[in-house]
């Protein structure tokens, strides 16, 4: 494999667990990073040895770049991907792709164009029991997926929402619970049912009054592949409890993950608490091995440091997919699949009916459906 150049777009505090990272990556440099805010692209520049940009397109062509990271805030997402790929860079960017299918498909274009790949963060399909379930429905120890669920209930406080203007608002964060916290826990969801064919959900905002967005959405969801799923997901449950995602089979078999436990991770504010494990697992003949796989990840779990290993696998499989000249896992058409998820549970809200996939970009004075609730609390 070559050695990569990397640079990161956006100096926040991800962009920490980035740099850190590509340093542990042996086919990587960090060569560059570029930032809205000078100062911070300095500091981060200085704290990591390498040049501070004022300048994408220069950054990119100047330093050689092969990949840029975008980690700024994704409601700055779109502009600064389609500067990188127009520079002639890859893009890996952090969850979620956009927050709107307008934006989504435009980064997806701009790359289309330009001749280069585009990935989404989405490192948690890197956990060990997460892969695990996605290998034993490849195998077909479930028979067809038929039921998938997500319950993830967490909490976020007002100095969260606090320690970014962009926080909290409709015009900048683009929504909440369903844009910021629970992309990861859908984009598994999906990679486990398959494409979507029907979407009805309810947002509300229970318990964060100083918030414009939702904190709290639920929705059922129809399969192409004749399987429902139930998501629940949710910023309101202090001090935060679980993130699950479970599928259930033809069969009868039954298969999950714990991807979070306790407290929510944010990075830069918090460490991951808990160890993700397989929370459930009847796949006949193999129910012996639940307590052995436990154990297994949770000894792994104090061996490394999760905020940073999981994203080195993901940038290593994405390194991997440029030297063999195909797409990464998780990649631009994936990111989008998440924000058509969660855009039509907007709307589904706004329409008080269910909403037909595939949708299509509706973006007006309501973001598809954002600004509007149909039930006042």
């Amino acid at each position: 494999m070559k050695n990569y150049q990397i640079a990161i777009i956006g100096c926040g505090k991800v962009a920490h667990l980035h740099a850190q990272a590509i340093g542990n990556l042996p086919h990587a440099t960090l060569a560059a990073v570029w930032s809205r805010t000078p100062e911070s692209a300095g500091k981060f520049a200085a704290a990591y040895g390498v040049k501070a940009c004022s300048s994408i397109t220069a950054m990119i062509r100047e330093n050689n770049i092969d990949l840029v990271i975008v980690c700024n805030p994704h409601p700055f997402h779109k502009d600064v991907t389609l500067e990188a790929a127009r520079a002639g860079a890859n893009v890996l960017v952090e969850k979620p792709l956009a927050s709107t299918l307008e934006d989504s498909d435009a980064m997806i274009e701009a790359c289309r164009a330009a001749g280069v790949r585009l990935g989404v963060v989405s490192q948690r399909r890197w956990y060990a029991p997460v892969q695990r379930i996605r290998q034993a429905i490849d195998d077909g120890k479930i028979g067809t997926p038929v039921l998938g669920t997500i319950n993830m209930l967490g909490w976020r406080d007002k100095p969260y929402y606090d320690a970014d203007p962009w926080r909290g608002t409709w015009d900048m964060e683009g929504g909440g619970v369903l844009v910021n916290q629970a992309p990861h826990q859908l984009d598994i969801l999906l990679w486990y049912m398959g494409e979507v064919d029907e979407v009805y959900g309810v947002w509300r905002n229970l318990n964060h009054p100083y918030i414009e967005v939702e904190d709290t959405a639920v929705a059922i969801v129809k399969f192409k592949n004749g399987g429902i799923g139930n998501i629940i997901v949710s910023n309101s449950e202090k001090p935060g409890i679980f993130g699950k995602v479970q599928v259930h089979g033809s069969n009868g078999a039954s298969i999950g993950v714990q991807t979070d436990g306790g407290a929510m991770f944010v990075a830069g504010m918090s460490s991951v608490l808990e160890p993700p494990i397989n929370d459930l697992w009847t796949v006949p003949g193999e129910e012996s091995l639940l307590e052995g796989w436990v154990r297994e990840d949770s000894e792994l779990f104090e061996r490394i440091d999760p905020t940073v290993y999981y994203m080195e696998r993901q940038i290593e499989e994405y390194l991997q997919a440029l030297d063999e000249n195909r797409d990464p896992l998780v990649n631009g058409q994936t990111g989008r699949r998440t924000v058509e998820l969660f855009t039509a549970i907007y709307r589904s809200t706004r329409d008080n009916a269910p909403v037909k996939f595939p949708l299509k970009p509706e973006y007006g004075n309501d973001m598809d459906g954002r600004r509007t609730i149909t039930h006042k609390q």
